[in-house]
């Protein structure tokens, strides 16, 4: 369940010079179909930011926001709690910066992403994330559970 809007430092439909910060942050269900309505809410929030949905970007970007959300929800539900993802635009940095939140203190992912089976049929979620991110990681998140982010260098 979406509860939770987008909060924008200035609105991109009006800016005539360059992009400005950006910011958008939203809770979901912890369920697959909090998953999709999180990635579908990051392409419409590119969009708003000048980021149109068949770009380079907002594909990026919608994958990673996908595999991660996925991943919260599969290996981070704690029951009771929701998930939440936030996007963040630096137009000085040149990235976008995408961050989701759990619940689960335990299960943070490695440095790098782990060899997945040859066999099978999911664990490549987070080597997806590795080759497209300029760079991801976690940190503990306060009071509980934990945040995987990933940066999105902007062409």
């Amino acid at each position: 369940m979406l509860t939770g809007t987008p909060t924008q430092e200035d609105d991109p439909r009006r800016s005539t010079g360059p992009l400005a910060a950006m910011e958008a942050r939203a809770q979901f269900g912890s369920s697959p179909r909090g998953a999709r309505l999180a990635r579908r809410l990051a392409v419409r929030w590119l969009e708003e930011w000048g980021c149109p949905p068949p770009s380079d970007t907002s594909c990026t970007v919608a994958l990673i926001v996908g595999e991660l959300t996925a991943n919260a929800v599969r290996h981070g539900r704690v029951p009771g709690h929701d998930f939440a993802l936030r996007l963040t635009l630096d137009p000085e940095a040149n990235l976008i910066r995408v961050e989701v939140s759990d619940a689960a203190a335990t299960k943070t992912p490695p440095a790098s992403a782990p060899p997945p089976c040859p066999e099978g049929e999911s664990g490549r979620g987070l080597l997806l994330v590795d080759a497209l991110a300029a760079r991801w990681g976690s940190t503990p998140r306060r009071p509980v559970g934990k945040t995987v982010w990933a940066e999105v260098l902007l062409p």
